[in-house]
């Protein structure tokens, strides 16, 4: 009889630790499950720990470095501290913004190689770097060249705006 309660006892303590370990990761396919099992986006989800769903970064690609792990707070530092103090663009353009943004495109810097990887975050940066003047600009500065054919349905939201590169 102390036997069976023992088993019983034993059973209990082992049905707490498998159903808390496997607590909230029941997350549909286009959520991550962050490191404490809870469903969502964004690096809180996605990022570090993430055990499941469109993780910023995973084992099988980008040899085991996520984007977080590139783009570290040195690394956007040394780009944004290029720009002049008085640009819009500082109190703009954040590390935790783009980490943020990952969220939308949870395959950015993961396919292929830890080169591949690499290389895409770095043709990203170099684009954007060149684009926004280190990070200086938030709009185009020369809005004299409308970049889109506002006659073309697909820009009838746009009617009274101008597009831009």
């Amino acid at each position: 009889m102390a036997r069976s309660v023992i088993l019983f006892q034993l059973s209990l303590l082992l049905a707490g630790i498998i159903s808390t370990t496997a607590q909230n990761c029941g997350c549909s396919s286009d959520l991550c499950c962050s490191q404490y099992g809870y469903c969502g986006t964004g690096y809180a989800y996605c990022g570090k720990g993430c055990r499941g769903g469109p993780c910023y970064s995973s084992p099988a690609t980008g040899g085991g470095s996520s984007v977080a792990d590139l783009v570290t707070q040195q690394f956007f530092d040394s780009i944004i501290n290029q720009a002049s103090g008085s640009c819009p663009g500082k109190s703009f353009y954040t590390r935790q913004a783009f980490l943020d943004a990952l969220g939308s495109y949870p395959q950015f810097g993961q396919d292929g190689s830890s080169v591949t990887s690499k290389q895409e975050v770095a043709a990203f940066f170099a684009h954007v770097t060149h684009e926004t003047g280190y990070f200086c600009y938030i709009d185009e500065t020369d809005q004299s060249n409308a970049y889109c054919d506002l006659n073309t349905s697909i820009f009838t939201a746009f009617v009274a705006e101008t597009c831009h590169a």
